[in-house]
């Protein structure tokens, strides 16, 4: 049972209705999208946000143990000047390695179909991450986003990408 929900209406019967892919199937869909953006040199797999959709961007990180650099493509919404993201990995429960890198390092830069940009990351806290989850909760699949995070034992932290 979750111990941290990511919001007070997560029940176990949200938890329970929630269906997501098998590990094998989320971890061979990022390969195909890595691939599907390198082999259209970037034309295909980044997108904007819509009121409806995420968008999809390139988040380069430094590895906080290696120190050589990493990319993800993660989805987004917009806040204002603001990009932000879920820490998810494939709502498994160990947080994604790119959110452990932007932790130690918090400079980093992303790809958006218009270009790069510089950011800084931190994570969204009290009013500010429940008005975000909030947010996407609106979008496509949001409905579930409460069970799936109820799947987690910890809070599924809401990252916030401000300009650098």
């Amino acid at each position: 049972m979750n111990t941290a929900p990511s919001s007070p209406s997560e029940t176990p019967a949200t938890q329970a209705s929630s269906r997501i892919p098998p590990r094998w199937f989320i971890r061979t869909a990022w390969v195909f999208h890595r691939a599907l953006y390198r082999v259209t040199g970037g034309r295909v797999g980044l997108r904007h946000p819509s009121s409806a959709v995420y968008g999809m961007m390139r988040l380069h990180t430094v590895g906080r143990r290696s120190g050589a650099p990493r990319v993800a493509i993660v989805a987004y919404v917009e806040d204002g000047e603001n990009l932000v993201t879920l820490a998810m990995n494939g709502w498994g429960d160990p947080p994604p390695a790119w959110w452990l890198n932007l932790r130690a390092r918090p400079a980093a830069s992303v790809d958006l179909p218009e270009g790069s940009r510089e950011v800084v990351a931190r994570e969204a806290t009290g009013a500010e991450r429940e008005r975000l989850w909030a947010v996407w909760r609106t979008l496509e699949g949001g409905a579930d986003l409460d069970a799936h995070a109820a799947r987690r034992t910890r809070q599924t932290p809401v990252v916030v990408l401000a300009p650098a």
